[in-house]
């Protein structure tokens, strides 16, 4: 049951981040706001969602956060591969409803896809940095357990920054679940390996690095059994 109430506050805080960043970009496409207004729109988002369900699994919301704490030693492989498989699910939820609400061809324009000039292997450059820098924060202060007790509230604002330097870039997604939600039911699948590779070497190393290195295992806080 615990396992349960896990995975799905993963799919519904996943679902909200994914939600609320192709409508912000729906009204960014009108005119009704700008890039800051995306990246106020997911990085508030993501401070809120993984604030509300960091109680129930960590507030992971994310692939490559539960792929970086699975190799900093937190999670087990069955519990990552259900976190994984809720994730994704909240997300192609988030898209289905967004297709009712807007169309299809509006959630494929909400894809993340790489700009003008942008080069596959500079896209997912650009994507594992930026995922690099949120996991960074995402262990500095949700799962060390000697970080300030800000909830979610760096880990939106690291967002927030990433928005606004990669999103004329890549879409800024440092989410494989941001692309795969709206890429999954538009069928706008160009370039869709740059939000799987990208993140999730980003996120590896920052699981490493802070998960390994700059902090002892039995420093952070406990995590659902390993199975």
């Amino acid at each position: 049951m615990k396992d349960l109430k896990a995975c799905l506050a993963e799919m519904f805080g996943t679902f909200a981040l994914v939600f609320i960043s192709v409508g912000a970009i729906y009204n960014a496409n009108h005119q009704q706001m700008d890039l800051l207004g995306i990246a106020l729109a997911y990085g508030l988002a993501t401070a809120a969602m993984v604030s509300a369900t960091i109680a129930v699994s960590g507030g992971h919301l994310n692939p490559a956060v539960s792929f970086g704490a699975f190799l900093a030693g937190r999670m087990g492989f069955t519990q990552t591969a259900r976190y994984i498989f809720s994730q994704l699910a909240g997300a192609a939820l988030a898209g289905f409803i967004c297709v009712t609400v807007f169309s299809t061809d509006i959630v494929s324009t909400a894809t993340p896809n790489l700009g003008k000039d942008v080069s596959i292997g500079t896209g997912i450059l650009v994507e594992a940095t930026l995922t690099f820098l949120m996991v960074f924060a995402m262990f500095g202060t949700v799962m060390d357990a000697r970080g300030p007790k800000l909830g979610g509230l760096c880990v939106g604002l690291v967002v927030a920054a990433g928005v606004l330097f990669g999103q004329p870039l890549t879409g800024a997604a440092m989410n494989p679940a941001r692309a795969f939600g709206p890429a999954v039911v538009s069928g706008h699948l160009a370039n869709h390996a740059v939000y799987w590779i990208g993140p999730m070497l980003g996120a590896a190393l920052a699981g490493v690095i802070y998960g390994r290195f700059l902090i002892l295992a039995d420093e952070l806080p406990a995590l659902p059994k390993k199975k």
